[in-house]
């Protein structure tokens, strides 16, 4: 990679960097609400009818509370500094990513993908998107434990990429809502509930393409 290309690299990854953490930052206000477990706040008013049965609403909460952990976790494994200068609080960060997704939140995910709103098209949306998440998961544990660092980058990116679905589909919601798009909200949910993460995997292919994993690789070698 020349040095130009580089520089660019470099720039996007920053930007992007500032712009998640940003996000993440919202997404813990947006958390803030639910610590009072009252039935009725936010999004829970749109599941009165499901907000009894106790596997959904103990899955909610532990996604809920454990989402912002996950995407801070996952931010700081693609820092350069971190990864060339404090190899410990990477693996730390790895190992603290990798558990809270294969352990809590993934499993959590999957028990609240088949009550989705939005009917069994949602539904089908929301379980690929956490099995996905699991399974890319798991992979890039495999391959770093295999000590296959590039491949480990990869298939992080992959899962990460699935990570911030939490933060796109709401962006997403945000621009429907700004842009007036004038829809039944059932067919809105549904569009909503795909466009939260397969925009975010073919980006992420499009990284991994454009040789990102050997860009953070190479703060290894420095």
């Amino acid at each position: 990679m020349g040095r130009g290309k580089r520089i660019i690299v470099g720039l996007i990854n920053n930007t992007a960097f500032v712009v998640i953490l940003y996000a993440s930052y919202l997404l813990v206000l947006l958390s803030l609400p639910y610590i009072y477990f009252k039935p009725n706040i936010e999004f829970l008013g749109t599941k009165q009818l499901i907000y009894h049965i106790d596997l959904w609403r103990w899955s909610f909460y532990i996604h809920v509370f454990s989402s912002p952990i996950v995407i801070l976790a996952g931010l700081f494994q693609f820092n350069r500094w971190i990864i060339r200068n404090k190899p410990k609080i990477h693996r730390f960060l790895g190992y603290t990513y990798v558990i809270i997704v294969l352990a809590i939140s993934g499993p959590a995910a999957i028990v609240m993908s088949f009550y989705a709103n939005g009917g069994r098209m949602a539904q089908t949306s929301f379980v690929l998107l956490s099995f996905g998440w699991i399974i890319f998961t798991g992979l890039s544990l495999i391959k770093a434990r295999k000590g296959d660092y590039l491949s480990h980058t990869k298939w992080n990116i992959r899962s990460y990429a699935l990570t911030l679905s939490a933060v796109t589909l709401r962006f997403y919601g945000y621009l429907f809502d700004v842009f007036r798009v004038d829809l039944p909200p059932k067919e809105t949910y549904i569009i909503l509930a795909y466009l939260g993460w397969i925009p975010n995997l073919v980006i992420a292919e499009l990284m991994i393409r454009l040789n990102y994993g050997s860009y953070l690789m190479k703060a290894l070698k420095k």
